[in-house]
């Protein structure tokens, strides 16, 4: 026979597991540039709620300093971000640098499998 504070705990680490299992991921194109990185403190920003969505890893793009060149017109990398949350229907990627021109998106329309392909310019 299960006891009520069984069911309570194994609902709590349910509820955990989902959250961790949830990422969006982000296949991005841009202009064929020189150089090409991204900084840790770029975020999904919720339209809804304001809350920021944090970057997890990426991938055929280093991490600022270092850079990211584009040889061969090979000018893709992918961001993956921690999982939206469920009630949110739109959101922005937004790179939050103090130096000009960071990587902005804006208004980019949720779907079901949380997975996109969008350019930065």
């Amino acid at each position: 026979m299960i006891d009520i504070e069984e069911k309570i705990e194994t609902k709590k680490e349910t509820k955990t597991l989902e959250a961790e299992e949830r990422q969006t991921i982000i296949h991005c194109i841009y202009n064929p540039i020189n150089a090409v990185r991204i900084w840790p403190s770029t975020f999904l920003i919720e339209k809804e709620s304001g809350k920021r969505v944090k970057l997890i890893t990426a991938f055929n793009i280093s991490f600022a300093p270092e850079w990211t060149f584009a040889y061969n017109g090979n000018n893709k990398f992918t961001l993956i971000f921690e999982g939206l949350s469920k009630g949110c229907t739109m959101f922005d990627l937004m790179e939050i640098i103090p130096l000009p021109d960071p990587f902005v998106v804006r208004n980019i329309q949720r779907t079901a499998s949380d997975v996109y392909t969008i350019r930065v310019d």
